[in-house]
């Protein structure tokens, strides 16, 4: 690895850092915790027909399972989730986000797109440095 290689991967974390800085702040802000507002998206942003399912959600949070449960439920108290059965096999549980959560989501996600936006061409500089590092 080259002195540049460094660089330019210390400057990628710091980049990723300052966002999810700013991501957990916005979140506070808007009255959610952060995990709570990660699984609105996660739950939002699945795949066309890709159901929010217990195990998928633990995936793409990159949480044990028991730990989606735990946070499923914290967010289900709050009014920002609601889970249902799967008719075509009770024991899945799908969890869908309601309309408060949908409000906090909106609200949040149009947050995110404008500070991304900023970061952007940064970001851009970095992984390009990155790429020719090869």
């Amino acid at each position: 690895m080259r002195d540049r290689e460094y660089t330019a991967l210390a400057e990628f974390r710091y980049q990723m850092r300052r966002f999810l800085h700013f991501s957990e702040e916005a979140a506070r802000r808007a009255g959610v915790h952060p995990q709570q507002h990660q699984l609105l998206l996660a739950i939002r942003g699945l795949p066309s027909g890709q159901e929010a399912r217990i195990g998928k959600l633990a995936e793409r949070l990159q949480l044990e399972p028991h730990s989606a449960v735990e946070l499923i439920n914290r967010a289900e108290r709050r009014g920002l989730v609601m889970r249902t059965g799967n008719l075509g096999d009770r024991r899945q549980v799908i969890v869908h986000i309601t309309h408060a959560g949908e409000a906090v989501l909106k609200k949040l996600s149009r947050q995110h797109r404008a500070e991304l936006q900023s970061a952007a061409p940064q970001l851009l500089k970095v992984l390009k440095a990155l790429g020719k590092s090869h």
